[in-house]
């Protein structure tokens, strides 16, 4: 199975913890990125690895109505299906989402005013080739916006989690955990050059994310990129992988995990 395949299956079953409140880093971050845009009313803006809707829905309001439109593109429809739901939910009618591979778009060049990546490049096989194929996308004057995890995701909790993998298939450790591609200001910044746009503006955000209760530590794993690895165990190993999490962050009484980021923002010129 290639990343794209494991991508979409991961995050497939994963989209059933998206929206629950123990993961509203997703919101959080995804907001955030668009803030960084300083999108206009009756701008257009393509979210390229939207999930649920985390950046598209913020921009969805922040372009109003036509002209003003925001398309959302993922492999995984159970996430999509989510994301139409809550779309609908908030009265937006300037929004659509489809399955797409996001390095083959197939959408003219310059037909958007913005374009967002919040935690999706590092799933392209060829990430270079996925800047460009958003960057392309890009009218002159217009912004790309790109944002990855910074060093130590989800810490302590991740070095443990593939710990109590490895006790039941070390051949799993980290085998699916494309976020460690690219963690760095300077490796987001090589990574935008490579992908041919105008020089980034890079900013590195450290910080937290609360848990509420230590065992929504669990309810992170299956929630994020993780669950590709739980999903793979099987039954029965996964199962003991849970009760050595649960009993650890109990343990432990974690409270919060490590939530970093490093955001990018090119802007095309206008010549």
């Amino acid at each position: 199975m290639g990343l794209k395949d494991e991508t979409a299956a991961a995050y497939s079953s994963a989209a059933d913890h998206f929206d629950d409140p123990v993961l509203s880093f997703w919101d959080r971050f995804g907001r955030r990125t668009v803030e960084r845009l300083d999108l206009r009313p009756g701008e257009r803006v393509l979210d390229a690895c939207c999930g649920t809707g985390a950046s598209a829905l913020p921009a969805a309001h922040a372009v109003g109505p036509a002209p003003g439109y925001v398309l959302g593109l993922d492999l995984a429809e159970p996430a999509l299906a989510r994301a139409r739901d809550k779309a609908a939910a908030q009265g937006l009618s300037n929004v659509d989402f489809r399955v797409s591979d996001i390095e083959h778009t197939g959408l003219p060049s310059g037909t958007f005013d913005a374009v967002v990546c919040v935690f999706g490049i590092f799933f392209l096989p060829d990430m270079a080739a996925g800047m460009a194929e958003l960057w392309r996308l890009i009218r002159p004057g217009g912004r790309l916006a790109v944002t990855v995890w910074g060093p130590r995701w989800i810490e302590p909790g991740s070095g443990f989690f593939w710990d109590a993998v490895g006790r039941e298939r070390p051949d799993l450790v980290r085998a699916f955990a494309p976020w460690e591609r690219i963690t760095t200001p300077e490796a987001l910044g090589e990574l935008f050059e490579a992908g041919g746009t105008a020089p980034p503006e890079l900013v590195a955000e450290a910080g937290t994310h609360p848990l509420p209760r230590p065992e929504d530590w669990w309810t992170v794993v299956l929630g994020t990129g993780l669950r590709a690895t739980v999903d793979k165990l099987g039954p029965e190993p996964a199962g003991r992988v849970r009760q050595a999490n649960l009993a650890w962050a109990m343990s432990q009484n974690l409270a919060e995990i490590e939530a970093s980021v490093v955001l990018g923002v090119a802007t095309r010129p206008v010549i």
